[in-house]
């Protein structure tokens, strides 16, 4: 068994507690403690129906490797807005590992998972084109059930929590700059017993809203501050945020610490090159600090953006928009006028969680009212948001 506390309930964890229930593998959660019987590394169940990983890419891809290492036939499915996020980044590889695999045409989901008759998955060595924890995740994962070592060179660094979780469990692991090398395990791995850090791409939404909202001060309690996932804090203190870091005790080899954030007169900034990868999932957010920053920020080398929940490039410039936001998209990002005053109005979160959230954090300085349409989806990731928000003082009324 392992035991997780601090476990988030929300649309994107049950999606994956509902897969591998359908998988035979056993979990009990008791509030927000979640406990895992593990199996090993036989296989697990094989699934009659699709597996519907609903918007998820972190469900469908890790899946899809955990599949191959157990040698467990299944198809992963998932919503419209899935089937549209590229695939072959991960099926690609796992074929060349051994494994039975293939997508729908062009790339996308549904993925056909079939039982490998061949004795085992291969070692792989492979060179990601674009720097991807969830594929890297899943390459990870299959290289659990692989004959020889598995490594993965990647063009920047990405976020690292599967390595550090690992490391816990005892696989054998040797993590360099660019590279990841993992020997498959000789013995069963170890359980896991730790509270899971504050989420620091949730915390992102509260630290925007404390920061351009005048007069504010919050404190957020045991963040995970994992250097891969803290680019966006970096960014925000090279604009100028007051944002002050409390370090505390390290869970299961990640930091974790306070953070005291005031409201800040912000200058605007260019965010490009490494940094990109260790934000990628907080520039909806990001925007609205930009909105606020005095200036004109500049978002490059950001194209991942396109291949979200939605194309999050051109869904957050149509939003912003609509509030009279001087905002263009680019390719690989987009670029802000910052500084200037913008209205209320109609906008809608489009089915993506953060950009919801993102625009709710605007509405904070808008000159009037806005009507968030669509805003159920933001109990994706972050059930709590709203009561948040009204608790640190914002006027929110359902309509």
């Amino acid at each position: 068994e392992s035991r997780f506390g601090n476990f988030l309930v929300a649309g994107v964890t049950e999606t994956m507690l509902e897969a591998l229930s359908q998988l035979g593998i056993e979990w009990f959660l008791d509030g927000t403690t979640l406990t895992v019987t593990g199996t090993g590394l036989k296989p697990w169940r094989a699934s009659d129906t699709p597996i519907d990983c609903r918007n998820s890419g972190m469900t469908i891809r890790t899946l899809a490797g955990a599949l191959a290492a157990t040698n467990t036939p299944a198809v992963l499915d998932g919503s419209d807005g899935l089937r549209r996020r590229p695939m072959g980044r991960v099926v690609e590889p796992l074929a060349a590992m051994g494994a039975d695999i293939e997508t729908a045409a062009g790339g996308y989901a549904p993925i056909r998972i079939g039982e490998n008759k061949t004795g085992g998955l291969k070692g792989l060595e492979i060179d990601l084109p674009v720097a991807s924890a969830q594929v890297k995740t899943a390459l990870l994962l299959a290289g659990l059930g692989g004959l020889a070592p598995t490594i993965i060179h990647e063009p920047g660094p990405s976020r690292d929590h599967t390595e550090r979780i690992f490391a816990q469990m005892g696989i054998d692991l040797d993590v360099q700059p660019g590279v990841v090398r993992l020997n498959p395990p000789e013995q069963p791995l170890t359980p896991l017993r730790f509270t899971i850090p504050g989420d620091v791409s949730s915390a992102a939404f509260l630290i925007v809203a404390a920061l351009i909202t005048p007069n504010s001060e919050i404190r957020l309690q045991g963040v995970g501050l994992n250097p891969t996932r803290t680019g966006l804090i970096d960014a925000l203190l090279s604009m100028g945020a007051d944002i002050e870091i409390l370090s505390g005790e390290p869970r299961a080899g990640e930091p974790v610490g306070d953070l005291i954030v005031r409201s800040s007169k912000l200058k605007a900034a260019v965010i490009k090159g490494d940094i990109v990868v260790r934000m990628i999932d907080e520039f909806p957010v990001f925007a609205v600090a930009a909105v606020h920053a005095e200036g004109s920020t500049v978002v490059q080398d950001a194209e991942e953006l396109r291949y979200k929940e939605t194309d999050r490039i051109q869904v957050l410039v149509e939003e912003f928009c609509k509030l009279g936001v001087q905002i263009e998209a680019q390719d690989d990002g987009f670029t802000i006028q910052g500084g200037l005053p913008y209205q209320g109005g109609e906008v809608s979160a489009r089915g993506d969680h953060r950009l919801g959230m993102a625009l709710a954090v605007l509405s904070l300085g808008a000159e009037s009212p806005v009507t968030l349409s669509d805003a159920e989806i933001i109990a994706e990731s972050f059930p709590g948001f709203v009561d948040q928000l009204k608790h640190l003082g914002a006027e929110i009324k359902s309509v």
